[in-house]
């Protein structure tokens, strides 16, 4: 699903009420239409106070709209007009005027008047501000949502919580509405995904409000919201007569004394995602473990106890996955940067495969091009530097994947995956996967997808989305506390198989076959 920023939302507007002959009155009637068919098929005209703030732009309408629909249903309404600005657009004033045909006087509330009573068993509607907001609330503004925020009332917004910016972090926190639910109109926004916006949206929903699809399909955008669809799309069916070579020899480095476990994590993953061949590089403290840990894996050893000193692999392999649990000793270093002089074979490097790459970055120019680098958040300061908001981190995200001809994970509750060209945000996974191993065991299944055949940014969107639904089914039988990194690899082949599900048919109408 594509993800717009405010200016294309606007350009869809005017695409589809120029090709469909409308007028955006009548657009605004079908996002109000939209919301309240929402709203009814939940309330069933259940006897509630709902509470709609209204601005005075094309939010405010939506609101003022809505409100007209839910009074010929018979719900009991307050409808309130935030009066912050002497403009008011042009729809509002109709749907306002409509509203009052009907004998419906809303409160104008401005700087001076007291702020209406709000019960927690009543329901409140947002719509003061929209998608086009471009400077904090005023602070009379910021005290009525304030009041919304500490009223214990669900709260559902319209488009976009008020008060929130589309393409920064808003200056004045504590004056953003924090929504129960959003609905926003024909795409999700991209501050919904993000750590410092995305708290201030606790569940959201797509509303279709018939925007032309022509636009929609054919608009360029830098941001992709991964569902189940995209990933069955890039989803490669074994062969009849392929066999253990066709889906490729992975090698996982790693390891050093007292952190062995993070190559078994990595390489049981890499095995349980399909690689063909997987062997595990490791410090010679590492052999015995690992060779009881799976019989399916190979182990090379270094000459070394207890840390890497050099990596020397008497074979081409398809991939490499390199870093966790390696340390970095200056040998080590060493050992790493002599590889990368020496291979083209694509990587990918985690954990202290990064840290030795953000305190060397002259190596960096040497990292095999369309490698995938996946840092969690301090990993990543490391490597691209410190940034103001998580909008200038993106940008330094996209700049690195770019310069260094790579593939970046930013690791959250969105993962989201940087690409040269266009980033991917991910929708599946959960808090349980904030756990020890997590990420090496997401580093082993992108190895294992590279060596399927994979190409690489097409490894670490499945990967990661494989990851979080892997995750997220473990977490349904075990709660979040207790998902474990080890829980995440025993239901990698579970979650292919949920991926693979058909959809359940539904009973066939009488005279269907």
């Amino acid at each position: 699903m594509k993800i717009f920023t405010a200016e294309q939302i606007y350009q869809a507007d005017k695409f589809t009420i120029a090709k469909q002959q409308i007028t955006s009155d009548e657009l605004m009637e079908r996002a109000a239409l939209k919301l309240f068919e929402w709203m009814h098929s939940r309330l069933q005209g259940a006897q509630v106070t709902i509470h709609l703030f209204c601005g005075i732009g094309n939010n405010g309408g939506d609101g003022i709209a809505l409100a007209r629909h839910l009074q010929e249903h018979g719900y009991t309404i307050k409808v309130y007009v935030v009066n912050y600005s002497e403009k008011r657009s042009k729809d509002f004033l109709l749907n306002l005027e409509r509203l009052k045909d009907r004998k419906i006087w809303p409160e104008f509330i401005n700087e001076e008047t007291c702020l209406p009573e709000i019960t927690p068993n009543d329901i409140i509607v947002d719509a003061i501000f929209g998608i086009g907001l471009n400077r904090p609330p005023e602070a009379w503004v910021g005290k009525i949502i304030q009041h919304i925020n500490i009223s214990s009332a669900f709260v559902l917004a319209v488009d976009i919580p008020s008060g929130l910016p589309m393409d920064r972090k808003p200056a004045s926190p504590n004056h953003v509405i924090e929504a129960s639910y959003v609905l926003s109109f024909q795409v999700p926004k991209l501050v919904f995904f993000l750590p410092e916006t995305g708290i201030y949206v606790n569940q959201w929903e797509v509303l279709d409000i018939g925007l032309d699809q022509e636009f929609i399909s054919t608009a360029e955008n830098q941001y992709q919201l991964i569902g189940k669809s995209d990933i069955l799309g890039m989803y490669r069916p074994r062969l009849k007569f392929s066999h253990k070579g066709t889906y490729g020899h992975s090698v996982i480095i790693g390891g050093s004394y007292g952190k062995i476990g993070a190559v078994q994590l990595a390489s049981k993953a890499c095995l349980t995602t399909g690689s063909g061949l997987v062997t595990a590089y490791v410090p010679e403290c590492g052999y015995q473990s690992l060779q009881t840990l799976a019989p399916e894996l190979m182990v090379l050893t270094d000459d070394e106890d207890d840390k890497i000193t050099k990596i020397d692999i008497p074979f081409a392999p398809s991939v490499l996955g390199i870093g966790m649990g390696m340390g970095t000793e200056d040998d080590t270093v060493s050992a790493f940067g002599t590889l990368l002089k020496q291979t083209t074979t694509p990587m990918v490097i985690d954990a202290d495969g990064l840290n030795i790459l953000a305190k060397n970055p002259k190596l960096l120019k040497d990292v095999p091009e369309q490698s995938v680098l996946t840092p969690h958040p301090k990993e990543l300061e490391r490597l691209v530097g410190k940034w103001s908001d998580d909008f200038e981190k993106l940008k330094k995200a996209k700049d690195f994947a770019t310069n260094h001809k790579c593939v970046l994970l930013i690791k959250g509750a969105h993962t989201i995956v940087v690409g040269q060209q266009k980033s991917y945000i991910n929708t599946t996974g959960n808090p349980g996967l904030a756990t020890a191993g997590s990420g090496d065991v997401l580093t082993g299944m992108i190895t294992g997808l590279m060596a399927q055949g994979y190409e690489s940014l097409h490894s670490a969107i499945f990967g990661v989305y494989l990851h979080g639904l892997a995750g997220d089914i473990k977490a349904s039988n075990v709660g979040y506390e207790a998902l474990n990194a080890s829980g995440i690899i025993e239901n990698i082949g579970t979650a292919y198989m949920e991926l693979l599900r058909p959809p359940e048919r539904t009973n066939p109408k009488e005279g269907e076959a």
